[in-house]
């Protein structure tokens, strides 16, 4: 019984398997029992009538609805035998790449189109590590990852997914796109400024046809050299040539290391007449004059850092430096001394009040500069104020200091950075002396706040970090101190005024000796004038004496750090103090400076921990061995034979391998 049962509902129409279709079937089979009924009350034929006719369209309905189901049943297996068969023939015949590895990252099986790529090497069942070394190191680097990575295997470059959850690795060739991506690249325009530093210095004592050789033969030179990387070079004065390129020809002059600039250095040093170039470079951006506004302010950095070097960036990038191997040549006449005295003059009449201040920790030489200019405000009748934190000053500041009391116009205008910040104005002008950066600046705070009007004094090479917009810029490389450069301006000052001062002179020629070590480097002819002048203002050799003398505490502390020297790269000494011990800035630099004294040694290298437990590092040098590179590349800078830098969150020991490394990677560069 249950069988037959089993059996009847097996043989069901197919199309009561459709659960919509036996619904419509149903309505309309109690629509048809309910007008049969009702026709058997009014009338007995009608209702035979109309059940032979509800009998006709049941059948009619049934069979229809079987073939519609058959139909739609077929439709449907049709459909799914395509859909898979699809899904087969794509997974062979796409354009994508697809491994499955199983154990131990064996090949299970591999696309067509991805075996194009082992050309006839047999995968199957054999490990990535057997078959591909360098593609089962990229896999295994990427496959904790669920994103598209960029990849570059057997010449061709891959947009490749790996899907650890599933084995399988998926392969979008994109090298076509690449070389376009690169190709557009290595077209975008580069705009390039190039100068003579020295033109006309040089050519002042020439004749006219010296002059005429000269300018010939660097305009050659600088021709081939554009002609062989593929630029375009016009003459615009001179001693001044626009450069356009592509950058891919930047990239391999970048390469080459603008040798263009040992080429015309060494040539013309050879015919006595030592010219150096300065260029500056921009790109990467569409707009031609904001890359001819970026080039010519990588050529002011260039020409602020010295000369004789390259300065390369792109738009808003880090700027990349070449050359400045050599000392820079003197480019400053007075000529140019008179000019910016005069600027600085209109600046002060321009202004309510005037602000200076050097450096942290500052030395003679800054302190010495502010002197000078407080000085200069006086003679134009403009109240200066000294900014500087006396808590943060060496014993040859403090006993400064102390001499300025016997003067009350000057120990009144040293004022506390806060102090500053209170009587600060709109119109009151802000002068820095002995360095450009912010962020060493006795008080960061005090620049910002008159961030719209400054001047800028200073004999170090001008790093990255730079005020935006300065009003006047007074970067001499050449000069052996900022005080020998302020020292320049009094000759154009008004001699109606009161003149310099003993403790004023005796404090700037202190700054000039102690910059240059008692004359013994940086030193030109400029150096010996202005010298001679402070000494004829009162300056006193015997206060000079005085001011420098150390302290027993520094001059054990500085013999300390000397004991601790060690050497290597053979012309090379370094002092490194202890982690725990905290020594002055100043006696560090004394220590190091010390150093070169010794026979063999044109690099030196301190490294402590400041008293703000920062640690420091100090590099002195001959001049054989460029120390500003070294510091830049550690955040620092300052000139080829002298230079500095301090670093937060590291040991002097941490320290150490950082100089090492830095050291040792510019020398595999060279």
């Amino acid at each position: 019984m249950d069988n037959n049962n089993s059996k009847s509902g097996g043989q069901l129409p197919p199309f009561l398997h459709n659960t919509r279709l036996r619904r419509i079937m149903i309505f309309i089979a109690i629509t048809v029992i309910y007008g049969v009924v009702v026709s058997f009350l009014y009338s007995m034929v009608s209702a035979v009538v109309l059940v032979a006719i509800s009998i006709v369209g049941l059948i009619y309905t049934i069979v229809m609805m079987n073939e519609i189901s058959s139909d739609t049943n077929k439709y449907i297996a049709d459909l799914s035998y395509r859909i898979h068969r699809g899904e087969q023939e794509a997974l062979l015949e796409m354009p994508i790449g697809v491994l499955v590895l199983g154990d131990n990252k064996r090949i299970e099986w591999a696309n067509p189109f991805l075996l194009n790529y082992f050309k006839d090497e047999n995968v199957l069942q054999k490990t990535l590590g057997d078959l591909d070394h360098n593609l089962e190191e990229t896999i295994l680097k990427y496959e904790d990852s669920n994103e598209f990575h960029t990849i570059t295997w057997r010449d061709n470059k891959f947009s490749m997914l790996v899907q650890r959850e599933y084995n399988t690795i998926y392969f979008l060739d994109i090298t076509k796109y690449a070389k376009l991506e690169e190709r557009y690249d290595n077209e975008q325009i580069t705009v390039g400024q190039i100068f003579l530093d020295n033109y006309d210095e040089i050519t002042q004592s020439m004749t006219d046809q010296e002059i005429s050789n000269l300018s010939n033969y660097v305009t050659n030179e600088l021709a081939s050299w554009s002609q062989k990387y593929g630029m375009y070079l016009k003459q615009i004065d001179d001693d001044h040539f626009f450069l356009l390129a592509y950058v891919k020809s930047l990239n391999d002059v970048e390469a080459d290391k603008f040798n263009i600039l040992d080429v015309v250095r060494e040539s013309t040093s050879k015919q006595n007449f030592p010219l150096t170039l300065s260029i500056g470079i921009s790109y990467g951006d569409e707009d031609l004059n904001s890359l001819a506004d970026q080039a010519q302010s990588n050529l002011d950095l260039a020409l602020g850092r010295g000369g004789d070097q390259v300065v390369v960036r792109e738009l808003d990038g880090t700027a990349r430096f070449y050359g400045g191997k050599t000392n820079p040549m003197e480019k400053r006449t007075r000529v140019r001394a008179r000019m910016i005295s005069q600027a600085l003059n209109e600046l002060m009449n321009d202004s309510d009040q005037v602000f200076v201040q050097g450096h942290t920790r500052p030395d003679m030489d800054s302190l010495g500069a502010c002197l000078g200019i407080r000085r200069i405000a006086q003679m134009n009748g403009k109240k200066c104020w000294i900014v500087l934190d006396k808590e943060q000053v060496h014993s040859d500041i403090q006993r400064l200091l102390q001499e300025t009391k016997s003067y009350p116009e000057i120990s009144d205008a040293i004022i506390t950075p806060a102090e500053a910040m209170a009587k600060a104005t709109a119109n009151s002008l802000l002068i820095m002396v002995d360095h450009s950066k912010p962020s060493i600046s006795i008080s960061e705070d005090v620049y910002q706040t008159m961030a719209k009007k400054v001047v800028i004094i200073d004999h170090h090479r001008r790093g990255e970090e730079f005020p935006e917009n300065p009003m006047l810029v007074y970067i001499e490389p050449y000069a052996s101190s900022t005080c020998e450069l302020i020292t320049e301006m009094f000759e154009y000052q008004s001699h109606e005024e009161e003149p310099i001062n003993k403790v004023e002179a005796t404090a700037m020629l202190t700054g000039i000796f102690v910059d240059t070590q008692r004359f013994s480097m940086r030193t030109g002819t400029r150096t010996f004038d202005a010298a001679s002048y402070l000494r004829s203002t009162g300056a006193d050799s015997n206060d000079m004496q005085q001011l420098m003398k150390e302290n027993v505490d520094n001059y054990l502390e500085r013999n300390h750090l000397i004991s601790l020297v060690e050497f290597f790269n053979d012309n090379m000494a370094l002092i490194t103090g202890e982690d725990d011990k905290a020594y002055d800035s100043v006696t560090a630099a004394q220590a190091c400076d010390s150093l070169l004294t010794m026979a063999g040694v044109d690099a030196a290298f301190i490294i402590t921990k400041r008293l703000d437990g920062r640690v420091g590092i100090s590099a002195r040098s001959t001049g054989n061995i460029n120390v500003q590179i070294i510091m830049e590349q550690m955040g620092g800078g300052g000139h080829l034979s002298s230079g500095a830098t301090q670093i937060d969150d590291k040991s002097v020991s941490d320290v150490k391998e950082m100089l090492l490394e830095t050291i040792k990677n510019i020398d595999d560069n060279e």
